[in-house]
């Protein structure tokens, strides 16, 4: 069955960094999209970056450009998340997501950025 296991995050001071990591099995993980999400207390879940099977094709929302790098390895079956200059509207907790004939979700990690 299809997994997406993550770590990382954290608590973090604005303007520092964390690198977040997801473990996929249970498909052809070379061949599948990988996207982060993220989700504020009170608001919609969002779309934070996204890259293609390949990593030929990355996304990012506008509010995370020039400082969020997505990446992945095919061999490993990991995808990351490395997040730099981080404000505390970055504060969330964040999702690795695979749409593999159906939407599967990581179990999700707490971000906080704060002084």
């Amino acid at each position: 069955q299809v997994q997406l296991v993550q770590s990382g995050g954290g608590l973090v001071q604005p303007g520092g960094s964390l690198r977040l990591s997801c473990a996929a099995s249970g498909f052809t993980f070379s061949t599948y999209t990988m996207s982060w999400y993220r989700q504020a207390p009170g608001k919609e879940r969002e779309l934070v970056a996204a890259i293609s099977s390949t990593g030929g094709t990355i996304t990012y929302a506008d509010s995370v450009k020039g400082r969020f790098t997505i990446s992945r390895d095919n061999a490993k079956k990991m995808v990351y998340l490395q997040m730099n200059s981080l404000k505390p509207d970055d504060t969330a907790v964040y999702y690795c997501n695979a749409i593999v004939r159906q939407n599967y979700w990581g179990q999700g990690t707490q971000v906080t950025v704060s002084s």
